[in-house]
């Protein structure tokens, strides 16, 4: 196993974690944890536009007692943040998503599974005590679909997360250059990646399942090796409309965020749409290229819904000084996507607990440089003109 304690002794930033994640994962693995589509125009332009973004720095501002607390969804939270969802967690470290599941509560903020998850909803649900939100892909077969929302209600997740923007896959080479399977298909330039990774791969053998498991065993074609490109793109609904989410709402009855709204138009949509919130974001770049960074999105959108539906925001964030910057334009909070994967890549449940407490110590840094003492007090004031 990984010594986590020693490999996290240095770390001081999410760079750092990123840096030890390919150290410690497979390129194949690590190369779909880190694409995103075609040139990975939009990919680079989700970090160039947060960067382009600068503070207003205020002094003798009286800022002591700050305040990271806040409230998603109505439910208290100790930072604005929560777990994006991210498909095949448990190929990055052994039952990689409840390792991050209770980092995230033990931060105290959600944890979002994924459908493409190695461990299960019931996995998941099994090994921790506090409820979680779930992921969901509109898939073809409407009755699987179905079945998938009763799950996680059984499982007592507390919202669902339906994913818009993926009716269709945007083509990441990487991941068709490495030829991409789960579990990893026996061919030399993987099996040499392996040898290579006899940690991880000791982890991954070590976990409850070798596949997706919300999909094993209940819809056709997805045990044994399945290669992501051409399952999604035969299993996926290219007809997704917003008729699909009356009828996920109408079968969740619960909490839905629509997540993958990226223009002013369609956040308007959902905002009559009866969903509890939206997020905004262009799928971390994994899908159209050539869009623009998501944070450039996220003012006018917040102008035109922020009274109407709860906020969130994802795609690009590194660092506390990110989420400040998606903060002072408008969301209420963040998804992490990348940033505690890397840490997962790096040291299981440890290191996402520390890319979340290097996170959390510079929004806190960054409040205090802006004069903010609460999260709520977070405006476009806090930016520099």
């Amino acid at each position: 196993m990984f010594s986590s304690s020693r490999c996290l002794k240095n770390v001081t930033s999410i760079a750092d974690l990123h840096a030890l994640a390919r150290r410690k994962v497979p390129r194949n693995f690590i190369d779909y944890f880190e694409a995103g589509s075609y040139a990975e125009q939009t990919l680079a332009a989700n970090r160039t536009a947060l960067d382009d973004i600068h503070f207003r720095q205020r002094v003798l501002a009286g800022a002591n007692d700050r305040e990271l607390t806040t409230t998603l969804l109505g439910q208290p939270v100790a930072m604005p943040l929560a777990l994006a969802p991210i498909g095949m967690m448990g190929m990055a470290f052994r039952d990689g998503e409840i390792e991050a599941c209770r980092a995230a509560h033990a931060a105290g903020i959600p944890f979002t599974l994924s459908t493409m998850s190695i461990c299960s909803i019931e996995d998941v649900a099994a090994a921790v005590t506090k409820p979680f939100w779930f992921q969901l892909y509109i898939m073809k077969d409407k009755g699987f679909i179905r079945a998938l929302i009763q799950r996680a209600k059984a499982a007592r997740c507390s919202a669902l997360v339906l994913t818009v923007d993926l009716q269709v896959l945007g083509q990441r080479h990487r991941d068709i250059k490495n030829g991409l399977t789960v579990p990893p298909e026996a061919r030399l330039s993987t099996i040499t990646q392996i040898a290579t990774k006899p940690e991880w791969a000791l982890s991954v053998l070590g976990g409850k399942r070798k596949t997706f498991g919300n999909l094993a065993g209940h819809i056709a074609g997805a045990d044994g090796i399945v290669s992501l490109s051409k399952w999604t793109a035969e299993q996926f609904d290219q007809a997704l409309s917003w008729q699909d989410v009356e009828w996920v709402q109408s079968q969740w009855q619960g909490p839905l965020i629509l997540k993958g709204i990226a223009d002013v138009e369609d956040a308007r949509i959902a905002a009559k749409s009866g969903a509890s919130a939206i997020v905004v974001s262009n799928h971390g770049g994994r899908q159209l290229d050539g869009a623009p960074g998501a944070i450039t999105q996220l003012p006018r959108i917040a102008d035109a819904v922020r009274s109407d539906i709860e906020i969130l925001f994802d795609s690009g964030i590194r660092s506390g000084q990110d989420v400040m910057r998606a903060l002072a334009l408008g969301a209420h909070g963040c998804l992490l996507g990348r940033a505690p994967l890397f840490g997962l890549c790096a040291a299981g449940g440890a290191g996402v607990t520390k890319a979340l407490d290097i996170i959390r110590k510079e929004l806190d840094v960054t409040m205090a440089l802006t004069g903010v003492k609460r999260v709520a007090d977070i405006d476009r004031r806090a930016l520099a003109d």
